[in-house]
């Protein structure tokens, strides 16, 4: 793999993080694994709290379908507020409000194709 293979330019960052935000706004679940790499892992101390015995790590995207699926459940108003958006080489994070304007971080690693191979939340 070249370098020229993982480097990002802004415009394909500006892209995702667009694309990203409005994915989670729509609540439309195959829009936003549409995104992921079949076999991306995810972490979150969300996930640690909500589901002790995950450690915070799921892989794949089934996985990550029965996890973010109560996102949208009934009752529960999910809406990003992008902050800003720092560019790294094959890596992006995204500063982001969240749920009752929670304060959150998200770093996405993106393979050759394009896709988000690992993506990290963090909260305040």
């Amino acid at each position: 793999m070249t370098s020229a293979s993982i480097v990002r330019s802004k415009d394909f960052l500006t892209h995702f993080a667009e694309q990203w935000l409005a994915a989670w706004n729509s609540h439309d679940l195959e829009r936003i694994l549409a995104l992921y790499e079949d076999d991306f892992s995810f972490s979150s101390p969300v996930l640690n709290q909500l589901l002790p015995s995950s450690g915070g790590r799921l892989t794949g995207k089934e996985a990550a379908r029965a996890y973010w699926s109560r996102a949208f459940a009934a009752g529960v108003n999910l809406h990003f507020e992008h902050v800003v958006s720092f560019a790294g080489v094959e890596s992006m994070v995204i500063h982001y409000k969240g749920l009752h304007g929670k304060r959150c971080a998200e770093y996405f690693r993106f393979s050759p194709a394009g896709k988000v191979a690992e993506s990290r939340a963090h909260e305040c």
